[in-house]
């Protein structure tokens, strides 16, 4: 489902969804097992759950992608959802599996691999898109095994040039896929993709619902 609007509704709109589909997961399965996404939309979307009401303590949380830098950069995307959100609520913190890419490339994706494999399938996962159309760390051009649950990143088109991400389908092992797209900038890729163009942002779908809140500038 195509979902738009402005960015203030959409973060709001999004809060609210991860909050429903949270109750329903832990009343359906006792867990909400959710994929976090980087960028500053997803950001103010966690600013919204840092002053929601949650049953907390039955929330997992796993990350979509990182960059190849020291546990307390400020460009890691566990540092923005640690200080947007989850500093701020009761989520055990054995239930928050950061990337560890301050092992370095090569050891935290192998350490996420196992992590992963256990968790799947998630109950969430939340993507934004690029203006290239890539989604996570998952480049366009690049090539991967597609075996691989996580995939080690050495030539990043975006600083810095190691990351680890989680593959297309490990991203598709969910049971509700949310895209957040937003800013003018990301409407030609938009474009490409709702004309069939085999992006990155293509190669995913979902287990049961795949819905797109895409900013209305982008649409208009």
């Amino acid at each position: 489902m195509l979902i738009s609007q402005s960015i203030e509704q959409i973060t709001h709109a999004v809060c609210e969804r991860i909050l429903t589909l949270a109750a329903q997961a832990i009343h359906e399965r006792g867990q909400f097992k959710l994929v976090l996404a980087g960028g500053k939309t997803p950001e103010k979307v966690y600013s919204l759950l840092a002053k929601s009401d949650a049953d907390w303590s039955k929330w997992f949380i796993y990350h979509g992608d990182e960059r190849t830098l020291p546990v307390d950069h400020a460009d890691r995307n566990s540092v923005m959802a640690a200080n947007a959100w989850l500093n701020h609520v009761a989520i055990p913190a054995s239930h928050i599996f950061d990337m560890p890419t301050e092992l370095g490339t090569k050891d935290s994706a192998t350490t996420y691999r196992d992590i992963i494999k256990d968790a799947m399938p998630f109950d969430l996962v939340l993507l934004g898109m690029g203006e290239d159309g890539h989604i996570a760390s998952l480049f366009p051009g690049a090539s991967h095994d597609e075996t691989e649950l996580v995939h080690e990143i050495y030539h990043s088109p975006k600083p810095p040039a190691e990351r680890i991400t989680l593959s297309a389908n490990a991203l598709s092992a969910t049971h509700t896929l949310l895209f957040l797209i937003t800013g003018e900038n990301k409407k030609e890729a938009f474009t490409r993709w709702q004309a069939g163009e085999k992006l990155p942002v293509a190669t995913v779908s979902a287990m049961d619902t795949l819905d797109v809140y895409v900013d209305s500038v982008i649409v208009d």
